[in-house]
């Protein structure tokens, strides 16, 4: 079920939101009552330690902007100016929707589950941290984004508590992989270091780090997410959505990866693979990320997807711009059938096991 609102009066230095598609990062809200409800004593004892961790809260004087923002930045422009504004707006609406979803959870579970609220109110403190820190970098570039007014006018989606936790978890974790490679490789290639944000990943992905192992809990806490048929067929269904779809963004953004230094199809099979192991931790499966048909026919889809910009970017009316897309959407949805019906890893089966 989807919300859609107004769209937002432009106001000057402030960014229009850019327009959503099904790439674009969402606002999502949930069943609070069945989140109240869990049963979390399986694995109480680590939630209670991961909540000391939050309340420690060893990133507290990271989010400085030091010296080294203190200048002109007016040399980056052209191309270069619009990939990298537009991977801060995509960015920094992604941590704002999990600030508002954690933020909600946090209000509606106060009086049920002391608990999980706590740690979403904790959580919520972080994402907002790092949505407000990448709208301060938008500001160093004469815009920023109205996110009080964004929540007015954005479309809001309900997803069932059980998808949120899969698909949070796998936000979190995928979050992470992209932010320590892209730290990793500055390090060793510092000529590509062209704006001082990319020197604070190192602590910013272990707030990421962090909520993927509460998130891992809670879903370790609920076995019939994990011990029956249907659980396998939904961790195949959004370990391939959330892969399919950095694959797709990732080269539709090659500009701001080449910025990096970053080879964008490089890239992109490291965070999946490492997210993808890393989701075996917690998942009953995970893909089969070396089937020699599993990142040819991701590319296959990104191909037709860029195809698809290119006609959405004509001049043709919208009945011909439809009749041109459709056969590539639906060369986009075979070959993501196709990479689904890969036989997937037991993880359960590898449980406890040398990987």
């Amino acid at each position: 079920m989807v919300n859609t609102l107004p769209q937002p009066e432009v106001k000057p230095g402030i960014k229009a939101p850019a327009k959503e598609t099904v790439l674009t990062p969402r606002f999502y809200t949930t069943d609070f009552e069945a989140a109240a409800s869990l049963d979390l004593s399986a694995q109480e004892k680590e939630l209670q330690a991961m909540l000391a961790e939050m309340r420690a809260d060893y990133n507290r004087h990271h989010f400085v902007r030091d010296e080294e923002f203190e200048q002109s930045w007016e040399h980056i422009d052209g191309e270069a100016r619009r990939a990298f504004i537009e991977y801060l707006e995509r960015s920094c609406i992604s941590e704002f929707s999990g600030f508002l979803l954690f933020k909600e959870l946090s209000r509606k579970l106060k009086q049920r589950s002391p608990l999980l609220a706590e740690i979403f109110q904790l959580m919520a403190r972080d994402e907002a941290r790092h949505a407000g820190f990448l709208n301060k970098a938008m500001g160093d570039f004469k815009l920023s984004l109205d996110l009080g007014e964004v929540t007015k006018v954005r479309t809001y989606t309900f997803f069932p508590l059980e998808w949120v936790l899969y698909t949070v978890y796998l936000s979190e974790k995928i979050g992470y992989w992209r932010y320590i490679i892209i730290y990793h490789h500055l390090q060793k290639h510092s000529e590509h270091q062209f704006y001082p944000i990319f020197r604070k990943f190192e602590s910013w992905c272990q707030d990421e780090n962090r909520h993927g192992d509460i998130f891992k809990a809670l879903l370790r806490s609920q076995p019939q997410l994990w011990n029956n048929w249907r659980s396998r067929l939904w961790s195949r269904f959004f370990l391939l959505s959330v892969f399919a779809t950095h694959t797709l963004t990732v080269h539709e953004r090659a500009s701001f990866y080449h910025l990096l230094g970053l080879e964008p199809t490089e890239f992109d099979q490291q965070v999946v693979r490492n997210t993808n192991e890393t989701a075996g931790r917690a998942f009953p499966v995970m893909l089969n990320t070396e089937h020699p048909h599993f990142f040819p026919r991701l590319q296959n889809c990104s191909n037709y997807n860029l195809k698809i910009a290119e006609i959405s970017r004509s001049s043709s009316n919208k009945v011909v711009k439809f009749i041109r897309k459709l056969p590539l959407i639906t060369a986009i949805l075979w070959n993501l059938l196709l990479v689904y019906l890969i036989k997937p890893i037991d993880t359960e089966v590898l449980r406890g096991t040398v990987r």
